[in-house]
């Protein structure tokens, strides 16, 4: 079953955050389980950011979660963040390509 975490956090340096995004990229190639990931901004919501990342499965996730390159990646991202980040686990149950 398809899975998808959800990420939200605030900043104040976005375009740091993405360059710590661009670094896990570069350093989990041909390793990581990600499939995509979507960074998206809250146009209500100033510095607040949403990113969605896709995985095949919870299981192909939670491998994705113990690359230590992905470890490293939560830690400096935390530590850019305005305060705690949210996660939700989410199983796609429905999909509808219009």
């Amino acid at each position: 079953m398809t899975f998808v975490q959800i990420m939200e956090f605030r900043t104040d340096n976005i375009d740091a955050m993405g360059a710590i995004t661009g670094d896990w990229e570069r350093a989990t190639e041909g390793k990581r389980t990600a499939r995509r990931a979507m960074m998206t901004a809250d146009r209500d919501e100033p510095g607040r950011y949403v990113m969605f990342i896709f995985f095949d499965s919870y299981e192909s996730a939670m491998e994705n979660s113990e690359l230590p390159e992905t470890q490293e990646n939560a830690a400096r991202m935390m530590a850019m963040a305005d305060g705690p980040t949210t996660f939700r686990n989410l199983d796609v149950i429905d999909e509808s390509m219009f």
